[in-house]
């Protein structure tokens, strides 16, 4: 873990910044170390919590949590698949579904449907080329959903890889374990 990056608590952060995350460490019962350390450039991650909200109004939840899952697997960014893991549960998702997106193999798995399987395939074609020669799997994605719901879940992908970045360069520990490995 770095330790190059102050680590800011709750009275430390910008006012603004601050009040933005109280309902969310009040919720979770903790101020997770990406804000501790994040909070040292707080305009920059308060419109990063912004983009995160206008993502989630603009996409369903099942759009959201399989693109959120899908790059912190694939970046390995245990820190972001853990909390969005739980989070999946507790929207109703089965542990089944949460599982065969975290194997990264959609052709493969039976609990996607056809939208999950073409999101999951555009994801990490575009994962794997930055984006490049991807309009095939792009296209086929697209066809299924609305455009702006399309072109918000490639805003997404790079939201999620932002954190990743972030959450890895760190080397943050996850807040919370993973659901899986209370598992036998």
């Amino acid at each position: 873990m770095s330790d190059r990056i102050p680590r800011l608590e709750m009275a430390d952060l910008r006012p603004d910044l601050a009040a933005y995350l109280t309902p969310r460490v009040e919720r979770l019962r903790y101020l997770g170390e990406l804000f501790k350390c994040a909070g040292n450039a707080p305009g920059v991650i308060l419109n990063f919590m912004h983009f995160t909200d206008a993502l989630k109004d603009a996409l369903p939840d099942r759009l959201t949590e399989l693109g959120a899952l899908t790059v912190a697997s694939f970046m390995e960014n245990r820190y972001e698949r853990h909390q969005h893991e739980r989070l999946s549960e507790k929207l109703g998702f089965p542990r089944t579904w949460i599982a065969q997106i975290n194997q990264l193999d959609p052709v493969a798995a039976s609990e996607l449907n056809d939208v999950d399987k073409a999101a999951q395939i555009y994801a990490l074609k575009a994962l794997r080329t930055r984006g490049l020669d991807v309009r095939d799997e792009f296209d086929a994605f697209a066809q299924l959903v609305t455009p702006a719901e399309a072109m918000a879940f490639v805003m997404l992908i790079g939201r999620y890889v932002t954190h990743a970045l972030a959450v890895n360069t760190l080397r943050l520990t996850p807040p919370v374990p993973s659901i899986f490995e209370d598992q036998p």
